[in-house]
């Protein structure tokens, strides 16, 4: 299975730095909003045109890993 990993770019001269989708200016966050907002999977490739199914994966699993760190107790 390819690494979905890397469909994920970040370049500082993009998008302010931010994720994005293989170097397109579709931000990661673009996608995971349309998602919250109750778009199936089908609608957003049809929203955005230039993704591929696997970038949706991509980025909620970008998502999933970012969310996921350890936080000491204090």
């Amino acid at each position: 299975m390819e690494n979905l990993r890397q469909r994920i770019t970040t370049n500082p001269h993009q998008c302010g730095g931010r994720p994005c989708i293989g170097g397109m200016r579709i931000r990661v966050s673009d996608v995971l909003s349309l998602l919250s907002a109750g778009l199936t999977n089908e609608q957003v490739l049809n929203e955005l045109p230039d993704l591929e199914p696997l970038d949706i994966q991509a980025a909620l699993q970008y998502a999933a890993q970012r969310l996921d760190y350890p936080q000491l107790a204090a």
